[in-house]
């Protein structure tokens, strides 16, 4: 089986993608350049690049267009990380919410308004 030793992130600004997921989602930063930067997730490289076009206009985050993709982070505490990322202002696009499945998830976009799901560590 192939493993994923990483997933791209197009972004519209390289300093600002940065910060969010360095200083506000605290992922450690492996590796930066104007563009391209890599953070270090336990076993799979995050990797931003700089984006060739702007994300289209009035994009629906809340929605999951065929062809798109989202990835998901591991926590301890869905409500911690929820308190922690609306109090510096992330867009929370789903809070914590259990599933049909039985798993909670949370979801906030980036800078770019890309989704990205959370759930707890089990």
């Amino acid at each position: 089986m192939a493993k994923i030793p990483y997933t791209m992130v197009f972004v519209s600004d390289m300093q600002r993608s940065i910060a969010f997921y360095r200083d506000v989602l605290g992922l450690p930063l492996k590796f930066e350049s104007p563009g391209w930067t890599e953070f270090a997730t336990e076993g799979t490289t995050l990797a931003l690049h700089k984006a060739s076009i702007p994300a289209a206009a009035g994009a629906d985050s809340t929605v999951n267009p065929a062809g798109s993709c989202r990835f998901g982070l591991h926590v301890p505490s869905l409500d911690a990380l929820h308190e922690q990322l609306t109090a510096k202002g992330v867009r929370c696009i789903m809070p914590p919410t259990l599933q049909d499945f039985g798993a909670r998830l949370s979801v906030y976009a980036d800078p770019d308004g890309l989704p990205i799901s959370f759930g707890e560590s089990k």
